[in-house]
């Protein structure tokens, strides 16, 4: 393990000098050239050969021979996969044993050509190498490939040696996690479950968050809640972490992990790590540690060392990993992390508009730079999506590669980057998936040449590259020009990217769009394929289309979003269903999403009678789909409702007192034009609970003011006001509204006593 973490040899050499004629590998649809096996060739040197074989018959239209070193001559022209002896004497400077991990050799002596490596996966490596650097071989997704033909190809001289200083490489996307695609991506990460075959893959013992996966509550807590958290004075386990300063309870977790190492040979890696959530222990002898290591993460490295130490003495090539995240991230002052301890950092936090050396992002780069001084090796669990809506625009391209070299710079050596591990039509995720996982395997490589590459290669145009970079640059632009963060948690598009700008975007993929129609046909794959590329967009004006139409007809200028919103819903919904999607959000299912998506076209609420003849330019009717509701962990959710204005409504349980729902004031609403320090609006919900209790708080909104940092406006519901299956109206006091302002409902956390708090709709009416 030594070796594989510390000295990563790093040498990438393509030699050109062509005074000594290098070998024709075909000439005029013939070779002399067969793939030559050790005599008792590896698994994964079988699978590489084969490899080879498939695409060599394809490229040249010949059958290739395998066969084992002592069925082929010495001095004929061969291709030796592996470590073979004739390998070691032809050429001997290359030591199997020497070769890193995951690293490649590639070299070329007169008539005899090497692809060897490292005995787990290299050779394979190599081949794919081969195959993709010098014969130009392209695996764009796991079921699209380019694969060239030759009659007569002449071999360059070659001396490739390389060895990747990320010695786990996981690209999480729904594609990405097919094994043979992922193994050409040389991705190689725990939840591909790539077979032996292939070369396996790294496996993380409890993956994450493993506290209670090695310490279960339902089974220690009754007899040892010591070992457990202390909570404002008392011992806990919902929600709660492990007392880190318990000897028997880490003598108890070292046991268990030893065993589940001992159950899962071959792993390389085990988590012992917090739980997702606070409830970090507070008894004196770990707040002790605390103050003295200034950082809530001194406990855990503490604690992580003494199990480590002891894993070490049955595990030596184990390493144990932990997370420094959320509340633990800021690396602690005295102790330092052991040898076999890596610590896995989260960017959960950060702005993904900016790379992690921009100002948004300094808190993060801060901790980081801590950590990569105390600790030999790091991990980074990095997030490159947006989580809260798959199918939107999410302008981080231009942070990936700079991103990807931050972390190598800094000594990490694992990299996990969490994508749409559930869809398959966000935005242009093939590319994302492609650009990530090269930039994993060579930080070095220039991230425009390969997105040129992509796009050429892939959607089949010379001219699509301008244009889909016009578009990219355009939404990048704008979202940079903000200054607004940008996360992996975002409901919508509406913080960054206008009305005009959207235009533009939209304008600019309808050309590439006609080019590629031009070029090879309205139903070529080429087309279909951006075309499909288009949803995050059409998704934009979607969730957006009364918005947009209101800012059109404020503005005098043609619409340019769809002319029919049902037609367009339908034709989205069509493409998505052709793409078998099945989630929108992360735990989110897609056929949940296309029913609330309808009612936004399908089914239109009638007007409020008291306000039918009042100009309708006065007052605005915010529906149920135009709030940002946090349905995570069930805060929120949609549902049927027959007493709602258009038969759904937002619907938050009882137990819990979250400001789950909020709405945005959209000040682009013509209602908002000339709107001066006088203008003074007022608002009305209507919304309604179940309940058993008979008075009491059974709902609070309110108006907060982002800029001020401070509410506006309150109001406590008592239940016996909106208690029952019909909506009540509330209404508050006219009152100036600005763009920085939200309006939000919040249950009254009383489980049992309410059941749940529902909101139909909600009104502005200018004074």
């Amino acid at each position: 393990m030594k070796n594989v973490v510390y000295n990563i040899l790093v040498v990438l050499v393509f030699v050109s000098d062509l005074r000594a004629a290098a070998p024709y590998l075909v000439k005029n649809g013939k070779t002399d050239f067969q793939i030559v096996l050790p005599d008792m060739p590896q698994p994964v040197e079988q699978t590489a050969a084969m490899e080879l074989k498939t695409y060599l018959d394809t490229i040249t239209g010949i059958n290739w021979r395998i066969a084992l070193e002592k069925d082929v001559a010495e001095n004929a022209p061969q291709i030796l996969v592996g470590n073979s002896a004739r390998a070691k004497k032809i050429f001997p400077e290359i030591d199997p044993e020497k070769i890193p991990y995951d690293g490649l050799e590639i070299h070329l002596k007169k008539n005899k050509l090497l692809l060897t490596g490292h005995h787990q996966r290299g050779t394979l490596y190599a081949v794919n190498t081969f195959l993709e650097d010098v014969l130009g071989v392209r695996w764009w997704t796991s079921t699209e490939q380019t694969i060239p033909k030759y009659k007569t190809f002449r071999l360059k001289p070659l001396k490739i040696s390389y060895a990747p200083k990320l010695i786990y490489r996981e690209a999480s996307y729904k594609d990405a996690l097919d094994p043979v695609f992922a193994t050409r991506m040389k991705c190689n990460g725990h939840w591909t479950r790539i077979v032996p075959e292939y070369g396996g893959h790294h496996h993380i013992v409890h993956w994450c968050h493993s506290f209670f996966l090695l310490i279960p509550p339902e089974k220690y807590f009754a007899d040892h809640p010591e070992w457990f958290s202390e909570i404002d004075g008392i011992r806990k386990h919902e929600r709660a972490q492990l007392c880190l300063t318990n000897d028997e309870m880490r003598q108890e977790l070292t046991k268990n992990a030893i065993e589940s190492l001992r159950t899962n040979p071959g792993a390389r890696f085990i988590s012992i790590s917090q739980n997702d959530w606070t409830g970090f222990c507070t008894c004196e002898k770990c707040n002790k540690v605390v103050e003295e290591e200034d950082s809530q993460s001194g406990p855990i490295v503490r604690f992580v060392n003494a199990v480590a130490e002891d894993i070490e003495k049955e595990f030596p090539d184990v390493l144990v990993e932990t997370l420094a995240y959320w509340y633990s991230r800021k690396p602690p002052r005295h102790v330092k992390p052991r040898h076999n301890v890596v610590i896995r950092l989260c960017t959960i936090e950060c702005s993904f508009v900016q790379p992690l050396t921009g100002e948004q992002n300094q808190s993060f780069r801060d901790d980081m730079e801590g950590w990569s001084k105390i600790a030999q090796q790091l991990f980074v669990w990095d997030y490159v999506t947006n989580f809260w809506s798959y199918i939107l625009p999410h302008p981080n391209l231009r942070v990936l590669a700079p991103n990807i070299r931050f972390f190598v710079d800094r000594g990490t050596i694992g990299l996990f980057e969490q994508g749409d591990t559930y869809c398959t039509v966000s935005d242009f995720v093939r590319m994302r998936n492609w650009l990530i996982s090269k930039l994993m395997w060579n930080p070095t490589l220039d991230e425009k040449e390969l997105m040129r590459k992509y796009i050429i290669g892939y959607y089949g145009s010379e001219k699509l590259y301008k244009l889909l970079m016009d578009y990219f640059d355009t939404l990048h632009n704008k979202a940079e020009s903000t200054d607004k963060h940008i996360g992996c948690y975002n409901e919508n598009t509406d913080d960054w990217l206008d009305y005009e700008t959207l235009c533009k975007a939209t304008a600019i993929f309808n050309q590439a769009i006609d080019v590629a129609e031009r070029q090879h046909g309205k139903d070529s794959e080429y087309v279909q394929r951006l075309r499909r590329e288009r949803l995050s967009l059409e998704h934009v004006w979607l969730k957006g289309y009364y918005k947009f139409k209101r800012i059109a007809e404020a503005k005098g200028e043609k619409f340019h979003g769809p002319a029919d919103p049902m037609e367009a819903y339908k034709d989205f919904f069509a493409v998505c269903e052709k793409y078998n999607v099945t989630h929108y959000r992360e735990y989110k299912s897609f056929a949940e999403y296309r029913e609330n998506m309808f009612y936004r076209f399908g089914k239109s609420a009638p007007e409020p009678e008291e306000f039918s003849n009042l100009d309708r330019n006065k007052w605005m009717d915010i529906q149920e789909y135009e709030f940002q509701t946090t349905i995570i962990n069930n805060l929120a959710s949609f549902v049927d409702d027959a007493a709602a204005s258009n038969g759904r409504a937002v619907r938050m349980p009882g137990n819990h007192n979250e400001w789950a729902t909020l709405i945005y004031i959209d000040t682009d609403n013509p209602l908002f034009n000339n709107m001066d320090a006088n203008s003074k609006f007022r608002i009305v919900a209507y919304v309604r609970c179940d309940a058993t209790a008979k008075d009491g708080t059974a709902m609070n909104l309110g108006i907060f003011d982002q800029k001020e940092g401070k509410g506006v406006a309150q109001q406590k519901l008592d239940v016996s006001e909106i208690v029952g299956s019909e909506y009540k109206k509330i209404e508050f006091e006219p009152l100036p509204l600005s763009q920085t302002m939200y309006i939000w409902f919040a249950p009254p956390k009383r489980e049992g006593e309410v059941h749940a708090v529902y909101i139909d709709r909600v009104l502005i009416i200018r004074e």
